[in-house]
């Protein structure tokens, strides 16, 4: 599967006004441009086994695509939502629990890099992921 590996942030693209759209505070956005993300990636079939890594936490997330799954944003949002296949490129869509507002997220590969966008609120970034 072409997502699976372990890989780390290497840039972000307008990641900053995004959070501060989410309504994510100076502090935490001061320190999560610069969090070190590393996620790895374990893909069978439509199941995936995602562990996020950085700075701040680490967790574990289980999805298969297509089924609603709860999820907690490093801010401690949270929300709920479900990842699809669309060709090459999975995409989220997320309902926040405190405001029902929509976040919309993809994840691609893009040159041998893993690209991911987020949207909120009319507000895109972008983060890139090398592979280790």
């Amino acid at each position: 599967m072409a997502f699976n590996g372990t890989w780390k942030v290497e840039r972000n693209e307008n990641y900053d006004k995004f959070m501060e759209q989410m309504g994510i505070n100076i502090m935490k956005r001061k320190l999560a441009e610069h969090d070190n993300l590393k996620i790895t990636i374990e893909q069978t079939g439509d199941k995936f086994h995602i562990k996020e890594s950085s700075t701040f936490r680490t967790k574990d997330i289980d999805f298969t695509l297509g089924v609603q799954f709860d999820y907690s944003l490093a801010d401690g949002t949270e929300v709920s939502g479900t990842w699809e296949m669309e060709g090459d490129m999975l995409k989220g869509k997320f309902t926040r629990k405190d405001n029902s507002k929509v976040l919309t997220t993809t994840r691609a590969l893009v040159g041998g890099e893993l690209v991911q966008t987020y949207n909120y609120e009319g507000v895109d970034a972008k983060r890139v992921f090398k592979k280790q």
